[in-house]
């Protein structure tokens, strides 16, 4: 990345972490975008062009491409599981720590506010056609393909059992729980 975009990058990342920080000491509801812009020292149109909605502040991050680059560069003879299952480790390796809590404080948020719990089904939806899309070019099928809809339907969803794992087992790894959730749904595939 060339300056202009590591410092686009750098600011989207304070404006979102500015306001997980807000959100934990003042409550969700209780932040606004102003108090969120004037902590991040950018204007509310500045924060509006990172983040469109108050909830994109929470739904909001970069792991797609890693996640899709990585899967299309998997091994040709691995099954649609495998390939998404080391995709999705090797993406979360390049993951550091901190953004790691990030993401287990976002998922919270996710569970305990409806709005956001109606952004993530709408995402979920997103998702099971961007990975439908994937495991069609893999298996060379169309991505409405009902083996192809199922298999994206089952990776998505373990996607979401492992979310509602970690919200009620708030000391368990998120990373490491899709991981070995993956790995129970790869034992039970048969191509």
């Amino acid at each position: 990345m060339g300056l202009r975009e590591r410092k686009k990058a750098k600011t989207r990342a304070t404006i979102q972490q500015t306001a997980l920080r807000l959100f934990r000491e003042r409550g969700y509801y209780e932040t606004t975008i102003e108090q969120i812009a004037e902590a991040s020292e950018v204007s509310p149109s500045t924060l509006f062009r990172y983040f469109p909605t108050k909830e994109s502040l929470v739904m909001d991050d970069d792991f797609d491409p890693l996640l899709i680059e990585g899967y299309r560069a998997q091994p040709p003879e691995l099954n649609p599981i495998q390939a998404f299952r080391r995709a999705a480790r090797e993406g979360a390796a390049q993951i550091p720590d901190e953004e790691r809590e990030a993401i287990r404080e976002r998922m919270q948020l996710m569970s305990s506010y409806p709005e956001l719990s109606a952004v993530l089904l709408n995402n979920t939806t997103q998702s099971v056609g961007m990975v439908a899309g994937l495991i069609g070019e893999r298996l060379k099928r169309a991505s409405d393909d009902m083996l192809v809809l199922t298999l994206a339907g089952a990776i998505s969803g373990t996607i979401i059992s492992s979310h509602l794992y970690c919200v009620h087992h708030p000391d368990a790894d998120y990373i490491e729980t899709i991981d070995e959730a993956l790995a129970l749904l790869e034992c039970h595939f048969r191509p």
